[in-house]
This record gives structure tokens, sequence and C-alpha cells, in this order.
């Protein structure tokens, strides 16, 4: 575990360092709870200042300098004191030896943890803070006794006052990236983010608690299994928070520890109201308001994790009986109230209710909590739940990875089936672990086999929707349309196989490029949700593959913002529900990638294969899509790495996923070198699409010819007249048949491309920038910049600002169109260029270069020439539109 460098709080610096440099002059101190970062930050601002300009004494006090007079400064004062003073004349001694000290800058004391000041050193510190070229900066902890010198500091209107917060997710997870020395995948980020409570204290402290064992690494991703281990000093820090407690505020804690949020008035029936008020009071519980309810919450998220552990076993069972009885007392009146009685009693040992804890796993999977719901399901199963707990349990396996398992749970109920409605589920939960789970491409068969013996209407109607899904994925399209349609078309379908079907038909629509009838079918699904859930919660992600697939091929960035943000990302992230994070994770890395965010994009893409490393189902998806933010970066090693993986795990049964994988492969031919390769591998690709009717992905196969400069290549089969249509005249007969704002542009760019036109090229990126894709139109831009330059324009120059602006907003991007016409200047013509640029002049940089004058101009000359300006003038901004000069400096 490497050591950290300094994350976030860039306001909060900002700010201090202003209270110093500002004009007033004016200082600052920061409050807040031990570990929530005051001293780093004070640290940071002190080492930010020139120390020509700024006499700086850096003071921290602590209990042990805290009873002696002075001794909090006595890293700042001489060893020997004048005798004979009184105490007011030692204070104006010490502040002329400190001006004597600074010989003319300005004084910055910075004070950590300034409430352990003695007196006198909190005198001084104030009589400082009065000084005209002084200025007094420092931390104070929460709940503490303060010095009134230094409490006075803001009463008298010397210095501001802040309470420091903790940091924002985001924050804490760019601190674990530091701490772990690479990429924490979301889920663990953010178990692990609320546990610490955004403290970097904690945090280090958890880290390395959970750094024996509890942390893996897949594809470079640090994930965490969610077992905390509490390592001694992280039990003293929180024992020091929590001190000691009486046996009735004990028993509050305790019981918040296991109940949380729990009912107020619950609480109160529970215990004696005054111990609750007392833990309010000692900052040990908060009690939040939830629509009319009042719940109660442990103030920190460690101190149910050590009041949880300490327990004894004994007294946990009872706590947690008591708080199941407590509840079904007042009556179960949310949703919620259910599975947490159903978890206290199988927790306590007092389960006894199958239906109980069947209701129970049913709530927990349609919230997709996998862990919790498989729990609950086997104890139903082990009470005696039967048939139904087996089906539940069976598929909550599929979910966690586990398809074996689930196998042999269905095998071993096949004798109680009887009827069609339970012949119907458990056909279709084994089908779906046996083709998913295990990857046996002949389940589809034998479903369709035995689900024509099926005698009930809406039983069939299960069957043939998930015969149709499973034909989907292996792309027997013309049987899944069918299927879909016929289940669709029966009254007595369910509304979970209505909406299976309608799922399946909403990809084939997308796929098709009839992304306007994909999307209404698609919000017909989702206003369904509410009747679907309970039945079937993993129809979610028939209905995220259809509507990812939709945006992805329209192009519509913001929607995949809004879908990996809903509340189904939440809930799929916080309950281990793998294929649900795994594939939103991909549409984020491609949202990613399509802006020019080529960090995040090969971040989250790795977090995803990491995520679906166990699971064969959208594992290859997620290696192509990191193959593409890899071959974005000009990273060919890794991106053929990651097409290769892609190949090993791509499970058989998911073929309909062929036109992403094939797509990525032809962005990694072109990354290593092969563009014509590429380009060949690209028109049997659009070939292929054509024939299987998925006029949505070939408009991308096709575009993706136009970024490897082949608008005018031949594609298809041959004409009447024995000719063949170009990728420009493919696209823009496309362009007519696919829906979308998209199309239209991506056949515009390519006539423009074919044309040679600089102009319309600078339409295009107009329309790509309006979209939010950055690379598309920086690629458009690039062009044109080429063709203005190689026609000396006047244009260029605008043309050139316009390119650099767009490559400023994105991360290091290395593609084929980027460097098709950008200048090839040599290493030391770099070198002279990046430092004309900054303003050197000649004579400077011959002599950093060990190079004579005139052999920089020669050098300045050839660059000018090279670049198409004039001038240093120019210079800068010519940099600027060479992909990787930011960032990653092209080679």
């Amino acid at each position: 575990m490497s050591r950290w460098s300094f994350v976030g709080r860039r306001d909060e610096l900002s700010r201090l360092l202003s209270a110093v440099t500002g004009t007033e002059g004016r200082g600052l101190f920061f409050s807040g709870s031990a570990g929530i970062g005051k001293s780093r930050l004070l640290r940071e601002g002190v080492a930010a200042l020139p120390r020509d300009g700024y006499a700086v004494w850096w003071i921290a006090a602590s209990a042990t300098t805290a009873a002696l007079p002075f001794g909090g400064l006595v890293q700042v004062l001489p060893a020997e004191q004048p005798q004979g003073l009184s105490p007011a004349g030692i204070l104006r001694w010490a502040v002329d030896v400190l001006q004597q000290q600074a010989a003319g800058r300005r004084i910055v004391l910075a004070i950590d943890d300034a409430h352990l000041l003695d007196p006198p050193s909190a005198a001084l510190v104030h009589l400082v803070a009065r000084a005209e070229n002084a200025t007094v900066i420092g931390t104070l902890r929460d709940s503490e006794q303060l010095p009134l010198p230094i409490r006075a500091l803001w009463t008298d209107d010397l210095v501001d006052h802040v309470e420091l917060n903790p940091l924002a997710p985001a924050e804490t997870t760019r601190l674990l990236s530091e701490m772990l020395d690479g990429p924490v995948d979301a889920t663990s980020a953010d178990r692990l983010g609320r546990l610490s409570a955004g403290n970097p204290l904690l945090l280090r402290e958890l880290v390395f608690a959970a750094d024996r064992g509890e942390l893996t690494r897949t594809y470079g991703v640090w994930k965490w299994t969610g077992r905390l281990e509490l390592a001694p000093n992280l039990t003293d820090l929180i024992d020091t928070r929590i001190g000691q407690l009486t046996p009735g505020v004990r028993a509050v804690v305790e019981l918040v520890a296991f109940g949380e949020p729990l009912g107020l008035h619950l609480l109160n029936q529970a215990v004696d109201p005054a111990d609750v008020e007392h833990a309010e009071e000692r900052g040990l519980i908060v009690v939040v308001r939830d629509d009319r309810r009042a719940n109660v919450r442990l103030a920190h998220p460690l101190y149910g994790e050590v009041m949880r552990r300490r327990c004894p076993v004994s007294r946990t069972r009872r706590l947690e009986a008591r708080l199941a009885e407590l509840l079904e007392q007042i009556g179960k009146r949310r949703r919620d109230d259910l599975l947490r009685v159903a978890v206290w009693r199988l927790d306590s040992g007092t389960a006894q209710d199958p239906t109980l804890l069947l209701d129970a796993a049913g709530q927990a999977f349609a919230r997709y909590d996998v862990p919790l719901a498989t729990r609950l399901a086997r104890a139903a199963l082990d009470a005696g739940g039967g048939f139904d707990a087996a089906e539940l349990l069976a598929t909550i396996l599929m979910f966690a990875d586990r398809p074996e398992e689930a196998i042999a749970v269905l095998d071993a109920v096949s004798a109680e089936i009887h009827g069609d409605r339970r012949l119907s589920r458990w056909l279709t939960v084994r089908g779906m672990v046996s083709y998913w789970g295990l990857s046996r491409e002949s389940t589809v068969e034998e479903i369709a086999a035995r689900g024509s013996t099926l005698e009930d209407s809406a039983d069939q109607a299960r069957v043939l929707a998930f015969e149709g899904i499973m034909r989907l994925h292996r792309m027997d399209t013309g049987l899944a349309l069918r299927l879909g349609q016929t289940v669709l078309d029966r009254p007595a379908a369910s509304v979970s196989a209505r909406e299976l079907a309608r799922s399946t038909i909403a990809y084939l629509q997308a796929a098709q490029g009839q992304l306007h009838r994909s999307a209404a079918a698609i919000d017909q699904v989702q206003a369904e949700a509410g009747r679907w859930r309970a039945d079937m919660p993993y129809l979610q992600l028939a209905l995220e593959l259809a509507r990812g697939t939709r945006l992805a091929l329209a192009g519509d960035l913001a929607g995949i913002d809004a879908i990996v943000a809903d509340e189904f990302a939440d809930l799929a992230g916080a309950g281990d529900f793998r294929l649900g994070t795994g594939y939103l994770a991909i549409l984020q890395a491609y949202a990613a990638r399509l802006r020019g965010q080529s960090d995040a994009a090969l971040r989250t893409s790795l977090e995803a294969c990491a995520v679906l490393a166990t699971s064969r189902v959208y594992a290859g998806l997620a290696q192509a899509e990191r193959a593409q933010a890899a071959a974005l970066r000009g990273d060919a090693a890794q991106a053929a790495e990651a097409m290769a993986e892609a190949d090993r795990t791509h499970a058989p049964g998911m073929a309909v996923l062929y036109p992403w994988l094939e797509q990525a492969r032809g962005a990694v031919l072109a990354a290593g070198g092969d563009v014509p390769g590429a380009a060949k591998h690209l028109v049997q690709l659009a070939d292929r699409l054509r024939t299987d009717g998925f006029a949505g992905h070939e408009v991308h196969v096709l575009y993706e010819l136009v970024r490897l400069d082949r608008a005018t290549a031949p594609v298809g089969p041959s004409c009447s007249d024995g000719s063949r249509r170009t990728v420009a005249q493919r696209l823009a007969e496309l362009s007519e048949r696919v829906d979308g704002l998209l199309p239209p542009l991506l056949a515009r760019h390519a006539r423009a491309a074919a044309a040679g036109s600089a102009d319309d090229l600078l339409a295009v990126a107009d329309g790509f920038e309006a979209l939010d894709l950055a690379v598309y139109a920086a690629e458009a831009t690039a062009a044109a910049l080429d063709r203005l330059r190689r026609q000396r324009s006047p244009a260029a120059g605008a043309a050139r600002e316009r390119l650099a602006a767009l490559l400023g907003r994105c991360d290091l991007i290395r593609t084929p169109a980027l460097q098709a016409g950008a200048p090839a200047l040599s290493e030391r013509e770099w070198q002279v260029a990046r430092l004309a640029a900054d303003g050197v002049t000649s004579r400077v940089i011959a002599e950093q270069l060990y190079l004579s004058a005139r052999t920089v101009e020669n050098h300045l000359q050839r660059i000018y020439s090279k670049l198409g300006v004039t001038g240093r003038a120019e210079l800068r901004a010519a940099l600027r539109a060479i992909p990787g000069h930011e960032g990653g400096l092209a080679e």
C-alpha cells in the first residue's frame, strides 16, 4: 500500500492560501472531527507558501506541552527567555522576536490542534494575529474545550472559522485509489466510503484492516470482499469516540446497531426514553426524519461494527428477537418491515415461518440484494418452503454466479413438479441457468420441446417468452421475433412473460435501426415494472440490454448517463448484482470513450471486466469495451490483450453481441498499425450485418470505415451495372432508414470526406459537438485542418484553435484519423517547439539543449513549415492541436 498524495479539498486549500496571500491577510481556522484531514490540509497550504515572501512557523500543539508555559511555541521561541519581565512584557518580547526573525517578510503562524495550546501560547497567538504583517491559520478538533484567546480570534473578527466537511464520495474513491495504487471497483469504493463516512483516517484504518486477504485485484481493479476485520488501531479509535457507556445507553446503542434505521417510537418502547436522549446528546445516535417517521441511526457506521462485534452471541440473538417482536406488535406498516422482521428472526434463530422467509427473500431479490436474498431463500427451503423456495433460491444462485449449485437445487425438487404452473416455472429457471450459467446452447431446443407439452396458455406464454430471448441471444432472430409477438398476442400471458417478450422485440428493433419503435417498447416495459418486478426482477437485465443498445446506437450519451445514475444502478451495486453493475459499467465506459474521456473509459471498462470475471454473460463485451478504450489511447498492446480476453471469455450463447466485439476487433487492428487489415475486417462485418438485418449496427461499422479514410471504399454486393456502392453511398441510403439524429450526421461526414470539403467537415464537427461526441468532432476538425493547411488557407488558424479546444476537453486520444493529418515532428523538434511555445528565447533554448542559436532557428523554421504557422505567436495553439501533446506528449 503506497503513501497517497493530497486528494480533493481544492476549494478549502484555495481558501486557505487566499487567507494568507490575499490583500486582507485574514487568517483562517478549520475545525472538524479527528482524522477528517485538517492537519494534512494545513500542511499542504503551508508547503505552497513561498519562503522568500513569508516567514512561516509550524506549531504542533500537543497534550504533552499543554501544561507548560509557552510549551506550544517551543518550536518557535528561543530556548532562553529574558528574566524579570511581566507576563505582558514576555508577550511583547515574543512578538519582537518573531518580527526580527521574519526580517521584513509577512509572518504566518500555522497551528495544528490549537485547542491544545497552553494559555500563554494562546495569548501570544492572539497578539500576533492583531499585527498588521501577520496571519494566523490553524486547525481545531470538534467538541474540545478551546483556550479563550483562540476562541476570541473569530469572535474578534481576526480570522474566519470554517467547519471541514467529510470527503465527498468521488474524493473518497480517488483517495482509495491513491492508497492502493490502482483503481477500486465502484461497489467496494461505495461501501468503504460509507463505513468511513468520508473520514480519511478511518478510511486508512479500514484499508489496512481489509488488506489482509480481503482486498483482491482482478484486471488491475481492487475489490473488497466486504468482510471487515477491525484492526486494533481502528477499534481503539472508535472506543475513544464512544467512551464509557451506562447500561441504559449501551442498550440504546446496541439496539440501534442491530436495527438501524429504527423508528424512534419503537425504540422508546424497548428502552428508557431518557437513555435515548442521553445517547443523542453524546453524539452516539442521530434522529432523522424520513417522511412521517422519525428514524434513529448511529452517528457513525463504524460504531455499529464495533458494537455488533463485541456483543455476546446470546445477547445478540435476544436483541434481534426483541426487535422482531416489537415490530410485529406495532404492525408491519411499510414494505421493508417484513424484510426486517424476517432478517431479525433468521439471525436470532427464531425463524420458523417459511412463508415469511420466502416473501422476504422475494423482496430482497426485487431490490437486487443477492447475498441477502440467497440467505433468506435458503432458510425458507430449509424451513420447508418446498418447490417455491427451491425455484427462487436457484434463480438467485444463478445471479450469484453459482449455476452448478442452482441446477442441483432444482433437480432436488423435480419430483414435486405437479401441473403446468410448476413445470413452466421449473423449465424456465432451469433453462436460464443451463443456457446462461452453464453455456449449454442445446437448452433452447430442450425447453422448446418440453414447453410444447403444456396445456395452459399462460404457462405456455412464459416458456415461449424465455425461448424467445434465448433464441435472440443465439442469433435465431427471426424465430425470436415471432415467439415474442406470439406472447404479446396471447391475452392469457402474464405481465412478466409479456414484458420479457417485449424486451426481446425492443432489442431487435434497436439493432435493426428502428430506434423510435424500440424506445416506445422500452418505455412500456418500464411502465409495467411495478407489476413484473416481484415475479421476475431479473427482467431488468433484458430491459437494460435493450435500452442500453438503443441509446448506444443512437449516440445518446445523456440517456446513458441517466440510466447509469438511476435507482437500479444503486440497488445493483449495493446488492452485489454483478450482471447489472457490470453491464451498466460497460455503458458508462462507452459514453466516456465517445466523449474522449479515455482515462475514465479505460478505468470503468476494467471495473466491468473485474466485476464480470466470474460470469461469462457479459465478460466478452466488457473486454471488447476495454479494447476500444485502449485503442483510443493508442495503447496497441493492451488493446490486443483485451481483445484476446474478449475472445476467451465470450460465451457462444451471447452471439447477438457479435457486432460490438467485431467492431472492437477493427479498432484493435487499426491501433496496432494494420489499417488495411482493419478496413478489410470492417467491410466484411458490414456485409454480415446487412445480411442479418442489423442496420442500426451497420451504420456504426460503416462509419468506422469513414474514420479510417475509406469513405469511397466499395461495400456490399454488386449493383445491376456491376458496380458496388461506396461506404458514403451506403451510409446515405441507411440514413433514410435508421432512426435518430446520428445516422444523417454520419452520412454527411462520409460525403464530406469523399468530396474533401473542409467547410462541410467543420459543419459536421459542429453536429458532433452538439451531441457531445468529442472524439468524432475532433477527427472531423482534424481532417478539415489537414485540407486547409495543404491549401494554405487563412481559415486554418481558426480550425487549429478549434481542434486544440476539442482536444483540450479530452484525455489522451490517439486514433488513426487524428494521427493521419497530424504534422510529424522529430524528438528534437518537439523539444524546441515546446520550449519556444512556453516563451523561452532561442538563446536560452540553445543553452538548455546544448545547441547553437542558429541550429535552434533552423529547427523553428522547419517546425513552422510543418505546422503551417508563421511564428511563435501561433505555436502554442498549433502544438495543442496535435493529438497527444497535452497530458501524454506526442512522440
